[in-house]
């Protein structure tokens, strides 16, 4: 059997908006860390994608260029044994001193990569400009980017210029390296569309191989696009000297994502506002094709194999394959685009490699990169702690080359290819497929897949958890106490044994805090007992356990947040039970996971303090609340998908999961109404701790912060989106009215 090869890519992307630079490097961390080329050749790489960029090596003028970095990390990788692909623009304009409309920018682009081969006369492979297509649309057809323009003449003069530059450029690199080999990416997907709109769709799926079409010297008279060029002031001259002197790529390099498949639909009534546009012939709106039913993708499969009929004289590896979703649908993801590949290439296509991409993940591409949120999807390696921490993707591409067993959560199809991809109109006649929790009589692969275990069937938890899985595509079993007492070990070593889970999620517990003082042997039974029974069982049959703590292992008096270092010292017996639960579940089973949280709060149910303050508030009633107790709040969904994607990635020992920010009670509450519309003044009463009369002694200062990388949005974050996605209402409702009194009840309401 044939095998292909594994690359890598870091996100490198350096755009200009206006007059503000984007850098993905120094975002990620990439730019300050030459250790990180280790960590990458520990996942068994044999090329990488690697910026040596325009703006980075000369960003004032020509003549400066200063080479410090770039020759400090190609002689590393030189000695790691990983070919570099370099790339000398990146999604850019270039300098300052010209942009993608400049006349002169072939002839300035090609001196810089001179520069470049001269400096480093051994590489042999290059990317001059990366999706010169995309970077041509985003910039002079979309507006997105600098220069902004958004006409077609602008679009086709900024690809050309593109295309012309890399010409040039590989003229002058070969002048240095004869055998220099261009490897050429572009962003390659499908448009599909209703019947009125498939004019737009022909033209789109043409337009989508111009920069390989251009290269190849394919683009002359009887090109579809041939007239669309030429009118858009592109001269003919320019067109047939391409076809007279084509630098065809060595390497096709596809770049696929789920999002590079469109649909166009002239009804645009029945989606969103933001996905509207028009041709000057129709309004339409261009969303993603796998979330319309009756759209079909066509798959990373179909789309490779095109491109094999299309180049066959050429290589062809996938140079970007990456999903900004939970960790198993980006292992889904990564393994289907592999096999996709490895069938082609057993299949005698020239299909020789795929790339992962991006290894440190990525930063603000769900605004397209034109402002800057701060919004971070994780790669193979996870850099939101300061240094590259490796994931269950980095397990994963250790594995393919090799046919390695993979995770149990990879038997199931990504949510691409389940019934839940879809949120606009459904053909009645189009099967759906099967999605987790949606379709129980339709589950053809859950008998052969080891569930996730979770108790607590009857908690907050336990069912959020056993809902987020049904979103995730994670088989799992829900346990009651009935079915598992975890605190019996009979009863645990049962269970283990029917459903030969991969992992248990306990959700169980003692959660009454004061009634735990008069009541102290039921609460550690739940508590301690019952997670140690787990770890020990867990432990011998190699299943991986998660089981939660609690910030109440604390007393309060650090004055600043905790730690997981840091060591417990409880001042109740709820907190005493969790911190044995500690110590001897990591005792027994050192690979189990414990996460530590504080104060959650989920839209799903209202046992929770942010819908009863909400609720009491908008009533107009008065709450009572803690001004002197601080705690860091914790939104349910964001605790359950960290958990289990720190789960995936087999994490073991303490972790704190909480969302950033740190309140008191009545702060917490105040922060809930002002988010929500709700007037807190003078209806919440901020008291201090004592006069609540608590049985149980509580800290009056615990919040948790982490050393580690599972860093949770905010909690104002949190709260616009518990909001949007609450489905327990706590406004009051409105009476009924007759029909006319609406104007005056309104007013009165106000």
């Amino acid at each position: 059997m044939a095998n292909i090869n594994l690359w890598g890519g870091v996100e490198c992307t350096v755009n200009r908006v206006g007059d503000q630079y984007f850098d993905q490097l120094a975002k990620s961390g990439h730019d300050r860390r030459l250790s990180d080329l280790d960590l990458f050749a520990d996942l068994g790489l044999t090329k990488i994608r690697y910026p040596v960029l325009w703006e980075h090596v000369a960003p004032k003028h020509p003549e400066q260029q200063n080479w410090a970095w770039a020759t400090e990390r190609l002689h590393k990788l030189r000695d790691l044994n990983i070919d570099p692909i370099v790339g000398l623009l990146h999604h850019g304009s270039g300098p300052r001193y010209t942009n993608l409309l400049d006349p002169d920018f072939p002839q300035k682009f090609a001196a810089y990569a001179k520069a470049v081969a001269q400096q480093f006369p051994w590489v042999t492979y290059y990317t001059p400009v990366n999706e010169p297509l995309t970077t041509a649309r985003f910039s002079a057809l979309y507006g997105l980017w600098y220069p902004h323009k958004n006409d077609d003449a602008s679009f086709a003069k900024a690809l050309l210029n593109q295309i012309k530059g890399t010409v040039l450029a590989m003229r002058a690199i070969r002048e240095v390296n004869p055998n220099a080999q261009l490897v050429q990416t572009d962003d390659l997907g499908y448009i599909h569309s209703t019947p009125t709109l498939q004019y737009q769709a022909d033209f789109e799926n043409h337009r989508r191989w111009l920069s390989w079409d251009l290269l190849s010297g394919k683009v002359d008279q009887q090109h579809p696009l041939w007239n669309y060029l030429t009118n858009a002031q592109v001269p003919e001259e320019q067109l047939l000297e391409l076809v007279a002197n084509p630098c065809p790529p060595n390497v096709i390099g596809v770049n696929y994502y789920v999002t590079s498949e469109r649909y166009l639909d002239e009804r645009i009534t029945e989606y969103p506002l933001h996905t509207h546009g028009s041709n000057g012939r129709h309004k339409y709106a261009d969303v993603e094709a796998v979330r319309v039913t009756s759209a079909v993708p066509l798959g990373v499969q179909n789309l490779l194999a095109q491109v094999c009929e299309r180049y066959p004289e050429n290589q062809i590896a996938i140079t970007e394959a990456h999903l900004c979703c939970t960790r198993e649908e980006q292992m889904r993801w990564l393994a289907e685009v592999w096999d996709s590949a490895l069938f082609l290439k057993n299949q005698g296509k020239n299909v020789i490699a795929v790339t992962a991409w991006s290894l440190l993940g990525a930063f603000d591409w769900n605004s397209l990169l034109t402002e800057e949120r701060g919004f971070y999807e994780p790669g193979v390696f996870d850099v939101r702690n300061g240094k590259p921490e490796p994931n269950a993707v980095a397990k994963l591409l250790k594995g393919l080359a090799d046919s390695a067993d993979r995770h149990p959560v990879l038997q199931i199809d990504g949510w691409w290819k389940r019934s839940c991809r879809t949120l606009f109109p459904a053909s009645p006649e189009v099967p759906e497929t099967w999605c987790i929790g949606t379709q129980p009589s339709a589950q053809p692969k859950q008998n052969t897949v080891k569930p996730l275990l979770i108790t607590g069937a009857t908690g907050t938890l336990g069912r959020a958890f056993a809902r987020i899985c049904d979103t995730r595509g994670i088989p799992y079993v829900l346990l009651t106490r009935q079915e598992m007492d975890i605190a019996h070990e009979a009863s645990v070593e049962k269970a283990l044994r029917k459903y030969q889970p991969w992992a248990v999620v306990n959700t169980a517990g003692y959660v009454r805090v004061d009634d735990a003082e008069n009541e102290p042997e039921a609460c550690y039974r739940e508590n301690a007992q019952g997670p140690v029974n787990l770890a020990k069982h867990c432990h011998a049959r190699g299943i991986q356990l998660v089981t939660f703590s609690s910030d109440l292992v604390f007393d309060g008096q650090k004055g600043e947040g905790y730690l997981e270092t840091d060591l417990p010292n409880p001042l109740n017996v709820y907190g005493g039970s969790k911190a044995l639960a500690e110590e001897q579940v990591l005792k027994l089973m050192p690979r189990a996971l414990v996460i530590r949280t504080s104060a959650f709060f989920g839209p799903w149910d209202q046992h929770n303090f942010v819908y009863h303050a909400l609720r009491t508030l908008a009533h107009q009633e008065f709450f009572e609340a803690a001004a002197d107790t601080f705690i860091t709040p914790t939104y349910v969904p964001d605790l359950v998908n960290t958990t289990l994607d720190l789960l995936i990635d087999e994490e073991c020992g303490i972790w704190h999961l909480a969302n950033e920010g740190t309140y008191s009670w009545a702060g917490l509450a105040e922060a809930a109404a002002r988010v929500a519309g709700v007037e807190p003044s003078p209806w919440l009463l901020s008291k201090p701790q004592e006069e609540f009369h608590y049985l149980a002694p509580r800290p009056t200062n615990v919040p948790l912060k982490t050393s580690k990388r599972a860093v949770l949005p905010p909690v104002e974050d949190a709260l616009r989106r518990f909001l949007f996605a609450s489905e327990i209402p706590f406004r009051p409702l409105l009476p009924k009215v007759e029909e006319g009194e609406e104007d005056s009840l309104l007013a009165a309401q106000a």
